[in-house]
C-alpha cells in the first residue's frame, strides 16, 4: 500500500524502490506501473507481462494506480 499512495503522489522513483524488492504479482504490477511513469515503456511491457496483466498503455497511469489500490486493498482485508 506504500507504494500506491507514492505512485498517487508522483512519486515513482520511491515506488520502485519497494516493488523491486518484491516478486508477487501486485509488485509486478506496480513496478510496470513506475516504467510507465518513468516513460520506459519496454520495461513497462516486460513488468507487465510478468503480473500477467496486458499492457494497458501510456495514457493509463490514472486508472492502472486506482485499480491497484483496489487489488491491494482487497488483499489486504483477506488475511
Amino acid at each position: 500500500m506504500r507504494a500506491v499512495k507514492l505512485l498517487e503522489a508522483g512519486k515513482w522513483e520511491a515506488a520502485h524502490g519497494i516493488v523491486q524488492e518484491d516478486d508477487s504479482a501486485l509488485a509486478c504490477w506496480g513496478h510496470g506501473i513506475v516504467h510507465i511513469m518513468e516513460g520506459d515503456l519496454d520495461n513497462a511491457r516486460y513488468w507487465y507481462r510478468r503480473a500477467r496483466r496486458p499492457f494497458p498503455g501510456a495514457d493509463s497511469v490514472v486508472t492502472e494506480i486506482a485499480a491497484l489500490r483496489q487489488a491491494a486493498t482487497q488483499r489486504v482485508k483477506s488475511r
